[in-house]
């Protein structure tokens, strides 16, 4: 039987970043122009540092931005700083069972520290309809 393939066989090798002093406004509008769900927050090094999602921009509307003026309110006042990460080498099972245990619609792939990829539970469709002709 053909082996599943690997996250960096799948994965989006392509991702959009942000930096953690880009202004939150400006972040929401980069989610939006790219299309996403959230990006990973690097620093100029490319190593990961944190993730701004939609939830957390969410908290715009819900809480505010505390004493700043959402102008100067910046994506390190928002970011998740435990990020969930994969290493480009993890097996898409393992993957697959990380997004059946949280919410999450992507996931970082960081080697040595570094962003080289994000898988999105989209990509493992693909490797189900990819697959699935030969297992069932």
């Amino acid at each position: 039987m053909e082996k599943l393939p690997k996250v960096y066989e799948c994965m989006d090798q392509v991702v959009p970043t942000l930096s953690p002093d880009t202004p939150i406004l400006k972040a929401v509008s980069f989610l939006l122009r790219h299309r996403v769900t959230g990006a990973p927050v690097v620093d100029y090094k490319g190593k990961l540092l944190g993730i701004i999602t939609e939830s957390d921009l969410l908290r715009l509307i819900s809480e505010g931005v505390g004493s700043k003026p959402p102008k100067e309110a910046k994506v390190a006042d928002f970011m998740t700083s435990e990020v969930v990460t994969v290493p480009s080498t993890t097996d898409v099972y393992f993957v697959a069972g990380v997004f059946n245990r949280n919410r999450f619609r992507r996931l970082p792939v960081v080697d040595d520290g570094r962003v080289v990829g994000a898988i999105t539970r989209y990509d493992l469709l693909r490797v189900i309809q990819e697959h699935a002709p030969k297992y069932w």
